[in-house]
């Protein structure tokens, strides 16, 4: 059973910085494209970072791209995002998400975690 648990969420003051985990279990991680994926409330959810098979290789939605790193550690089976200079319209629930195949920026995952929630104060 593939599971996907996110951690670190909390109350950030605008400005401030967080860093979100995920950690996974019951597949083969480093087998596995990791993304991270936002929804706020009232709106859709969307793609925020994805990371690559190695970590070579890494997208970002223009939102965040500056602010925002994703890494992986494939020896924890963890995913994380930093997150730096946080902004009130990044409050939303994260969630990570897996897939096999090789594309990052894409909804087409194949599992995904419970999430995270995260708000910024203003």
């Amino acid at each position: 059973q593939v599971q996907l648990v996110a951690d670190g969420g909390g109350l950030v003051q605008a400005g401030g910085s967080l860093r979100v985990s995920c950690a996974a279990s019951g597949l083969s991680f480093s087998n596995y494209v990791l993304a991270w994926f936002r929804q706020a409330p009232g709106k859709e959810r969307e793609f925020v970072s994805g990371i690559s098979r190695s970590g070579g290789s890494t997208t970002y939605a223009d939102s965040v791209k500056g602010r925002f790193t994703i890494s992986r550690d494939n020896s924890k089976n963890t995913v994380y995002l930093q997150m730096n200079t946080v902004k009130p319209e990044d409050t939303a629930v994260y969630s990570c998400a897996a897939r096999a195949g090789s594309a990052i920026k894409t909804n087409l995952y194949d599992y995904w975690g419970q999430g995270t929630q995260v708000t910024v104060s203003s």
